[in-house]
C-alpha cells in the first residue's frame, strides 16, 4: 500500500514548497527529478569522453605512425593504446550504460509513473549521485596521475592489475584510481538499488498493482535487484584487489610470479578467483545496461503504434526471467580459462536458454507493431533501432555460447562487435529513445523533429557500418587489443576494413553533434510542450511539463487500468490515461 494511500478519485494534499537557494535546489537537491537530470548530465559528459577515446583508438589502428601533438613522445605507444581501451570500456560501461538509463531516467520517472511524490529515501538518493560523481572524478583523474591511466582492460584482470607499477605504465597510481573509482561506483549503485526497490514496493499509487505498472518500471525494478546482488560482489572484489596491491595479501596473486626478472612475494592466490567475481557481476551488468532499454522500447513502441503491448504479462515475466538467468551464465566469459568441459557445457546450455525470454520479447515487440497505426516520430525510430540492434547483436552471441566456437573467436574482434551491438549501441539507442520521448516532460519544450530524424539515420546506418564489418574482421582472425595490426603479416590484409570502420566511426561520432545541438538549443528555444504531446497513457503525462516539486501538485492519482490502453473499442479517444475513472471515459458516438 502506498504511503500516500487514499480511497477513490484523486487525493488532495497541500503542495510541497520548493527549496530556496541555488545550492539546495540544483546542487545538493533531494528532488528525484533534479537528481535524475544530474545523472543524465554526468552520463552525457562521460559519453563525450568515451567517444573521443574511441575515435583516438580507431585513428591509431589505421594510422599507427601518425604524429599527435597531444601525445607524450609524439606517437602513441602500445601502452597508451591499451590505456585508451581500458578507459573507454570503463567509462562507457559504468558511467554511461549504467548511469543514464537507471540513474538518469529511472530516478526521474519511476516515482512519477507509479504515482509517488518522490523516492522512498530522498537523502540516500542524493548521496548515491554524489558518490557516483566522486567515482567519475576518480576515473578521470587516472589520466593525470604519475604513470597515466591503467592498461589492464576494463575487466582489470589479475595478476596484471594486482602487482603495481612493476607490470607496466599506468599500473601504479592509475590502476589504484581505477579500483577506487569502481569501488565507489559499486557503493553508489547499491544505495540506488535499495532506493529503487523500496520505492517500487512501498510507494505505488492506489490501484497501481504490479500488473498495472509500465514496463519501464519493471525494467528499472529488475535492474535494481540485479544491481543489489551484483555490485556487492564487485565491491568486495575491488577491496580485496586493493589489499593485494597495498597490504601484501594474496587473494588473486599466486606464488612463483616473476616480473622483470624479479620474483614477487605473493603466494596462494588465484587469478581465476578475480575472473569469477568480476564476471559474476559482469554478465548481470549486461542486463543492467539493457533491461531499462527494453522497458523504454516496449513503452515507446506501444505509444507510437497506438496499440496495447502485445502480451504484457509475458513481457513482464520475460524481464524477470532474463534477470534471473543473468546470474547463471557468467562462466561463458571464461571458456578459455581451463574450466571443466562439463562446466562449459552447463554454462553453454544456460546461455542458450536466456535467448528464450529475449526471443519472447522480440516477437511481442513485433506483435505490438503488427496492425498498428504506426507514427514514425523520433522516439519510435530509436526504439525500432534498439530492437534491430539488439536482435543483430544477440544472434552473433549464439555462436559465442558454444565453447568450441568461442575458443576460436574469444580473442578476436568478433567479440568486440557482438557486445558493442547487443550491449553498447542497443543500450545507447534506448537512451536516445528515452531522451526524445521524455524531453518534453523533463524540460517543458519539444526537440526539433527533423534534426532528430537526421541524427537517427546517421547513427543507425553508422552503427551497422562500424560493427557488422567488425564481425568479419574477427572471423578472419583479427585480434583485439593489438595496437598496430598492420605490423602483423596476416592481419595487414584486414587494414582496408579497419579504414572503412574508422571512417564510419568518425562520421557517426560527428553525427552526435546534431544531437548535442538539438538538445541544448531546444532547452532554450524549443516549442513549449503540452502536458501530453504524444497522447500517452501513463501517469507522467497527467501532470505538468515539467512536473512540480511533488510531481502532481498535491493531487495524487489513483489508477484504474493498465498502462497501455490504446485504441480501446468504443472509446472516443484512441488512448485512455491510467488515472481516468471508468465512468469518465468518453464513449464514441
Amino acid at each position: 500500500m502506498s504511503s500516500h494511500a487514499h480511497t477513490g478519485g484523486s487525493a488532495v494534499h497541500a503542495p510541497m514548497a520548493e527549496p530556496s537557494g541555488f545550492i539546495r535546489k540544483y546542487i545538493f537537491s533531494v528532488d528525484h527529478k533534479v537528481i535524475g537530470i544530474q545523472y543524465f548530465l554526468l552520463a552525457l559528459t562521460a559519453v563525450v569522453i568515451g567517444i573521443v577515446l574511441s575515435m583516438l583508438m580507431r585513428f591509431h589502428l589505421v594510422w599507427p605512425n601518425a604524429t599527435l601533438p597531444f601525445v607524450s613522445g609524439g606517437q602513441m605507444s602500445q601502452e597508451q593504446y591499451l590505456a585508451l581501451v581500458t578507459m573507454h570500456g570503463t567509462i562507457m560501461v559504468f558511467f554511461v550504460l549504467t548511469t543514464a538509463p537507471q540513474g538518469g531516467f529511472g530516478n526521474y520517472f519511476l516515482p512519477i509513473q507509479i504515482g509517488a511524490p518522490d523516492m522512498a529515501f530522498p537523502r540516500l538518493n542524493m548521496l548515491s549521485f554524489w558518490v557516483t560523481f566522486l567515482a567519475f572524478v576518480c576515473i578521470v583523474a587516472a589520466f593525470f596521475v604519475p604513470g597515466g591511466a591503467p592498461i589492464s582492460g576494463w575487466t582489470g584482470y589479475t595478476p596484471l592489475s594486482g602487482l603495481g607499477e612493476i607490470t607496466g605504465p599506468g599500473e601504479g597510481w592509475g590502476q589504484t584510481m581505477w579500483i577506487a573509482s569502481i569501488s565507489l561506483f559499486c557503493l553508489a549503485s547499491l544505495l540506488g538499488a535499495l532506493n529503487f526497490i523500496a520505492t517500487t514496493i512501498d510507494l505505488r499509487a492506489p490501484g497501481m498493482t504490479l500488473m498495472r505498472m509500465p514496463l519501464t518500471v519493471w525494467g528499472w525494478l529488475v535492474t535494481a535487484v540485479l544491481g543489489l546482488l551484483a555490485f556487492g560482489v564487485l565491491l568486495a572484489a575491488g577491496i580485496l584487489l586493493l589489499l593485494d596491491r597495498s597490504a601484501g595479501t594474496s587473494f588473486f596473486l599466486p606464488a612463483g610470479l616473476v616480473v622483470n626478472d624479479q620474483i614477487q612475494a605473493h603466494s596462494g592466490g588465484s587469478p581465476l578467483l578475480w575472473q569469477h567475481l568480476f564476471w559474476f557481476f559482469g554478465h548481470p551488468e549486461v542486463y543492467i545496461a539493457i533491461l531499462p532499454g527494453m522497458g523504454v522500447a516496449s513503452h515507446v513502441l506501444s505509444t507510437f503504434s497506438r496499440k496495447p503491448v502485445f502480451g504484457y504479462r509475458a513481457m513482464a515475466y520475460a524481464i524477470c526471467t532474463i534477470g534471473f538467468l543473468g546470474f547463471m551464465v557468467w562462466g561463458h566469459h571464461m571458456f578459455l580459462s581451463g574450466m571443466s568441459p562439463y562446466s562449459g557445457f552447463t554454462f553453454s546450455v544456460l546461455t542458450m536458454a536466456i535467448g528464450v525470454p529475449s526471443a519472447i520479447k522480440t516477437f511481442n515487440w513485433l506483435g505490438t507493431l503488427w496492425g498498428g497505426k504506426i507514427q514514425f516520430k523520433s522516439p519510435m525510430l530509436f526504439a525500432l533501432g534498439f530492437v534491430s540492434l539488439f536482435v543483430s547483436g544477440g544472434l552473433s552471441g549464439l555462436f559465442l555460447a558454444q565453447p568450441a566456437v568461442d575458443n576460436l573467436l574469444h580473442a578476436t574482434y568478433y567479440v568486440v562487435a557482438h557486445f558493442h551491438l547487443v550491449m553498447g549501441v542497443a543500450a545507447i539507442f534506448g537512451i536516445f529513445a528515452a531522451t526524445y520521448f521524455w524531453f518534453p516532460k523533463m524540460f517543458g519544450r519539444m526537440m526539433n523533429e527533423p534534426l532528430a530524424k537526421l541524427h537517427f539515420w546517421f547513427t543507425f546506418v553508422g552503427a551497422y557500418c562500424i560493427f557488422m564489418p567488425m564481425h568479419f574482421v574477427g572471423l578472419a582472425g583479427g585480434i583485439r587489443r593489438y595496437a598496430d595490426p598492420s605490423a602483423v603479416g596476416f592481419l595487414a590484409r584486414l587494414q582496408p576494413v579497419h579504414e572503412f570502420m574508422t571512417i564510419a566511426a568518425f562520421i557517426t561520432g560527428a553525427a552526435q553533434l546534431i544531437f548535442l545541438f538539438n538538445f541544448f538549443y531546444s532547452l532554450k528555444f524549443g516549442p513549449k510542450a503540452t502536458k501530453n504531446p504524444w497522447n500517452a497513457t501513463t501517469l507522467e503525462w497527467t501532470t505538468d511539463s515539467p512536473p512540480p516539486i511533488d510531481n502532481f501538485g498535491g493531487h495524487y492519482p489513483s489508477v484504474y487500468r493498465g498502462p497501455y490502453e490504446f485504441s480501446v473499442p468504443g472509446a472516443a479517444e484512441d488512448f485512455i490515461p491510467q488515472n481516468i475513472e471508468p465512468a469518465q471515459v468518453a464513449r464514441a458516438k
